[in-house]
């Protein structure tokens, strides 16, 4: 994979990552649409916005965060063409790496229950379901 390059979010990338989210979360609810996600995300850390190239064409990104208590991965995507190929796994290093330099001592991240495939991902990763009970409330 000598081809693939991960960096930050260029507002050039947005075509791209609204095509691919389109496509990788086709079930979102219309408040994560790609285009509310990238505003929201670009107001708030925007250097944890993360994209893969690969031969320069936008085939991954993921989403860090830190409150400075805890951090996250969100929006962990790669094209359906391009996966199992190390590209979702490199994003993670890379994830984890920025959290890391910003002195985060623990990660989290929220997958769907019925989604084996990408519980199996992460496991592989060193991640492990922990005894905790979800919440959300939606504001908007």
């Amino acid at each position: 994979m000598d081809a693939l390059s991960i960096r930050e979010y260029v507002e050039s990338d947005h075509d791209a990552v609204v095509h691919l989210w389109g496509v990788a979360f086709a079930d979102d609810p219309p408040r994560n649409a790609p285009e509310l996600v990238i505003q929201r995300k670009l107001e708030t850390q925007r250097e944890l916005f993360l994209v893969a190239l690969l031969e320069g064409r936008l085939v991954g990104t993921a989403l860090g965060g830190y409150d400075g208590f805890r951090g996250w991965v969100y929006h962990l995507a790669v094209s359906p063409d391009h996966r199992r190929l190390g590209i979702g796994r490199s994003l993670v290093l890379e994830v984890e790496s920025c959290l890391r330099a910003l002195g985060c001592p623990k990660l989290n991240l929220q997958i769907r229950a019925t989604n084996g495939g990408v519980r199996a991902f992460y496991e592989e990763l060193g991640y492990s379901v922990e005894d905790r009970i979800s919440m959300g409330k939606v504001l908007s």
